[in-house]
């Protein structure tokens, strides 16, 4: 059974920094990419940033560039987005997904519907207080 479990969020003060953990388990991890996206209350689901598994490319969504790093550990199976100068719009359910490398990089810099991914994870709640 595909699995993919966030954890790591909370409440911080903008400026602050936050780590992200999306945790994988029943699919061959090193062979796919993994993407981070959020979604704000009375907002659609965007993308934020993704990690090829298998060659180590990552990509950003403008809104988070600069700020957000997302990071593989292949041993773990784990994903991670370290999120730095944090700021009241970045609050929202952050969620982990998979699906075709094409796909998941398209829904983070190309506008792709995000109904083209395989699989999701429960979400993980951040809250940005300014």
């Amino acid at each position: 059974e595909v699995q993919l479990v966030e954890s790591g969020g909370g409440l911080v003060q903008a400026g602050g920094s936050l780590r992200l953990a999306c945790a994988t388990s029943g699919f061959g991890f090193g062979d796919y990419t993994i993407g981070w996206f959020r979604q704000a209350p009375g907002k659609e689901r965007e993308g934020v940033s993704c990690i090829s598994n298998s060659d180590g490319s990552t990509y950003y969504a403008d809104s988070v560039k600069g700020r957000f790093t997302v990071s593989s550990d292949k041993r773990k199976k784990t994903v991670y987005l370290e999120m730095n100068g944090l700021k009241p719009d970045d609050t929202a359910i952050y969620y982990c997904g998979t699906g075709d490398h094409v796909d998941v990089v398209g829904t983070i810099v190309g506008g792709r519907s995000l109904a083209v991914l395989w699989y999701w994870g429960q979400g993980t709640q951040v809250t940005v207080s300014s």
